[in-house]
């Protein structure tokens, strides 16, 4: 016996109450958009998932099988117990990314609630300048000194003594902190950086974090150690910055990209020999082997973007200041755009360096979130009148870094019983490789 259309067109929840799934009699709906969502119910629209699988510790460890679960059955997702709205495919994410008029990226005062810290210097060009020139200039020394350092070792971490190591050397190049001074900026600088986190202790950390580098740097500028120096930190001073200020742009800085890119690079490298093999036979190869690690492995899974206005995306309406969680993880594997998208390839030649609506991303990330390095450019890629996007200085450099310890070396090989993985220190936080163990020998 067959069901009725009415039948066909009903479904009973949990509680026992018959629901409609649509006007059966009728060639619309009969609802706005919001409506018809307002009467969702878990057990029926997203029995595959539960929102708490997106703050576990499976998800913390490897969130690729809960995105991949969202991706293909729900797209658009409204996450009750987060209060979020998570957006997977990659054509959805990347015109979130493209619609200012709709949507808005918060800085990361707002996420510390430090709104009226100082002002964000990053895009005045004399900084631009200082910072290209000291990833362009210092990177292969500063490379070559870690890398010469660790082939006196037997037991190296490429993790925590070459990925996270060099990014702060640069830092502390580009903000005038002195050898003696490094270790403590740097670990200032991480509490400040974490404290934008959704965890209460974290954010007090960072408080206080940030409290102390305003002392550090308001001491810095006393002595005007700036007047006999050429980077960013002294192109502030001239421009007229605070240490107020000065802070806000050291906490507006992208830490994650270089770091996180970098490890993961050398993690996946390192476990897929026949790439790894492709990826040093030139420094081309080796580009792309980068760029295919941000689409591959993102160290920046998501990022939020808030609705200005109240506005109708992807058949739901979405209220104004509402939170959307595009995941580059979830986008950058998708199958409508990437073929075999799980496999990390090296010359894969479906990667799109175009985004939508004319941003050209000729500076080179093809795929990959990190808000703090600039919107996608618009500029050539070599532009005469200011520096290059920092997506090109930052991929420049991990390239240079890579190519450096590649060119210092005569074998790198995981260190046997060694366990490598990726993952997160908590819900939101990079993931990346934290621990990669290597073998090291010179040439």
């Amino acid at each position: 016996m067959t069901k009725s259309k009415k039948q066909e067109s009903e479904v009973v929840g949990k509680n026992g109450v018959t629901l409609r799934k649509t006007n059966y009699d009728s060639k619309v709906s009969g609802y706005r958009t919001y409506e018809v969502y307002q009467r969702e119910r878990v057990g029926e629209s997203t029995e595959k998932i539960k929102p708490s699988d997106l703050i576990s510790e499976e998800y913390r460890a490897d969130p690729y099988p809960a995105l991949t679960i969202l991706r293909e059955n729900y797209p658009c997702y409204r996450d009750w117990l987060s209060n979020c709205y998570w957006i997977t495919r990659y054509n959805d994410v990347t015109s979130i990314f493209s619609d200012d008029a709709n949507f808005e990226t918060r800085g990361k005062n707002y996420f510390l609630k430090a709104e009226g810290l100082g002002k964000d210097l990053t895009e005045e060009l004399p900084v631009m300048f200082a910072q290209e020139r000291i990833y362009d200039e210092d990177t292969r020394i500063i490379a070559t000194e870690i890398v010469e350092a660790l082939l006196q070792k037997t037991d190296v971490d490429l993790a925590t003594e070459f990925a996270a190591v060099l990014p702060l050397r640069i830092l502390s190049k580009q903000y005038g902190i002195s050898q003696e001074e490094v270790s403590e900026f740097g670990h200032r600088f991480w509490r400040m950086q974490r404290g934008t986190s959704w965890d209460p202790r974290m954010q007090i950390d960072g408080v206080e974090a940030t409290q102390e580098l305003l002392g550090f740097f308001k001491e810095k500028i006393r002595k005007k150690d700036h007047e006999k120096e050429e980077n960013s930190f002294s192109e502030m001073v001239r421009l007229g910055g605070t240490e107020e200020d000065v802070v806000a742009t050291l906490l507006n800085t992208d830490h994650q990209t270089m770091h996180g890119t970098l490890s993961n690079l050398w993690f996946l490298l390192l476990t897929n020999q026949a790439e790894f093999e492709k990826a040093k036979s030139s420094i081309r190869m080796l580009k792309l082997a980068y760029l295919e690690t941000l689409r591959h492995s993102p160290p920046v899974i998501a990022a939020e973007r808030f609705a200005l206005t109240e506005v109708e995306r992807f058949g739901r309406l979405i209220p104004e200041g509402a939170k959307l969680v595009c995941s580059a993880a979830a986008a950058n594997r998708d199958p409508r755009i990437f073929s075999d998208p799980d496999a990390f390839v090296v010359d894969r030649r479906d990667m799109c360096q175009r985004e939508p609506r004319g941003q050209y991303r000729a500076d080179g990330l093809a795929s990959g979130i990190a808000f703090a390095l600039g919107k996608p450019s618009i500029h050539p890629a070599v532009p005469e009148d200011r520096p290059r996007s920092r997506y090109a200085i930052v991929r420049d450099a991990a390239v240079t870094a890579s190519q450096t310890l590649i060119d210092l070396t005569k074998e790198i090989k995981l260190q046997k019983g060694k366990d490598v993985s990726l993952s997160s220190l908590s819900i939101g936080e990079m993931h990346t490789c934290w621990k990669l163990r290597v073998r090291l020998k010179a040439r």
